[in-house]
């Protein structure tokens, strides 16, 4: 074990954060072993379990740092078109799933149903529910409620497809990316203002002759 860096207990738990969310991307859930943990990030297995007292603790805590990124990466800015602004969040999530496989697969596979880990993806996917409504342009306020439980069930449609796109890739990252983005834009066009520009697929100019 190389000798222990003196670290304060903020930058201790960023550290072992960091070398967990490594090990996590790298390699199943079931593989990743605590003392392996400890060993990588040069500190005692008592050190690393008085931060994170099980795998499970640490694995939580990874996840609910990548979901926090995510949310602050996923920009949704008005200035932007409404396809902008999905092709934008997407491509910041599939970034993140491919990057994370491993990770992505054990939170939605391996601990399906533990509560811990389903109680961050809901909060992601409920925040993510929450910017997306704001942004949208609707075509009055009577249509919030119905955009409002589009957009739920847009984001488990989201999320079972990438989870099984993960484990068979039956299609290219950009085929998936534009299948999201579609269905999306499939569903809420009874819904948005009129003159609201959300044609799809984009279309390319013509070539020149």
């Amino acid at each position: 074990m190389p000798p222990r860096q003196r670290l304060s207990p903020t930058d201790r738990r960023a550290q072992l954060l960091a070398v967990g969310a490594r090990l996590f991307a790298a390699r199943p859930y079931d593989d990743v072993l605590m003392e392996e943990v400890a060993k990588e990030a040069g500190v005692s297995r008592a050190l690393l379990y008085r931060h994170f007292p099980s795998k499970h603790a640490l694995f939580a805590a990874v996840y609910q740092q990548a979901a926090d990124q995510l949310l602050a990466e996923t920009r949704l800015d008005p200035a932007d078109s409404l396809v902008e602004q999905l092709i934008q969040g997407m491509d910041v999530h599939l970034d993140y799933f491919t990057a994370n496989r491993n990770a992505v697969l054990a939170a939605n596979r391996v601990l399906a149903g533990d509560p811990v880990i389903q109680s961050i993806m809901t909060n992601e996917l409920d925040a993510l529910r929450t910017r997306l409504l704001a942004v949208l342009p609707l075509a009055d306020d009577s249509a919030r409620e119905a955009v409002s439980a589009v957009l739920k069930s847009w984001l488990v449609f989201v999320q079972v497809l990438c989870v099984d796109w993960l484990t068979h890739e039956t299609c290219t990252r950009t085929e998936l990316r534009d299948i999201c983005v579609g269905a999306l834009l499939g569903a809420l066009r009874p819904l948005l203002a009129d003159g609201v520009s959300h044609e799809w697929p984009p279309r390319r100019p013509a070539a020149e002759s």
